[in-house]
């Protein structure tokens, strides 16, 4: 789905994006770790397959959350970092974790 395709309220939009099981944790390891790689993502969220994984970086990468960066190394290595839009996404992460921890 891309961009005019979003709900057009703002809480629905944003509630789209990251409402999708994995991505709010994918978007929390980037907040809380930076720029990570597949392999660390498979490493600290544990029981995502692989698949799930690459189509939630995919779809972050779509809607301009997150970019990809290639390195031209052997083998090749890439890794995945908030972009200006994504970063702005901190505040919500944190107000997440934060009811979170209050609800328990």
């Amino acid at each position: 789905m891309n961009n005019k395709n979003l709900p057009l309220c703002p809480v629905s939009r944003t509630a789209f994006i990251i409402g999708s099981r994995w991505t709010s944790e994918i978007i929390r390891e980037l907040v809380d770790h930076g720029a990570r790689r597949f392999s660390d993502f498979q490493e600290s969220l544990t029981g995502i397959a692989p698949n799930t994984l690459s189509n939630r970086l995919k779809m972050l990468e779509d809607h301009g959350v997150i970019e990809r960066s290639i390195y031209d190394t052997h083998p090749p290595r890439s890794e995945y970092a908030l972009t200006e839009k994504g970063r702005k996404m901190r505040p919500i992460i944190d107000a997440m974790r934060t009811w979170g921890r209050q609800s328990d």
